[in-house]
């Protein structure tokens, strides 16, 4: 049994480390919120700017693949996640 709990937990990994900020997850608007929301969710080091009426997130996973996520500047709630080009 305790094998199989290693397994799983070990198959799972790779999912948790991939995890970021979901459409509708709530951020926050001010810079000091937002970041410590973005890193809790596997968002690291972000950068703000704003874009397109809304505040866009620059930043990178566990993997360090790079990532936008767009906030709504008036509910705080992420609006869009993409994969940075």
């Amino acid at each position: 049994m305790k094998l199989l709990v290693t397994t799983c937990a070990l198959a799972l990994a790779p999912l948790a480390a991939a995890a970021l900020p979901a459409v509708g997850d709530r951020v926050g608007t001010d810079p000091a919120t937002a970041t410590t929301a973005l890193e809790a969710a596997g968002c690291m080091a972000p950068r703000f700017e704003a874009e397109d009426g809304k505040i866009e997130a620059k930043c990178h996973d566990a993997e360090m693949r790079k990532w936008e996520i767009y906030i709504d500047p008036e509910s705080g709630q992420v609006a869009r996640v993409k994969a940075d080009d």
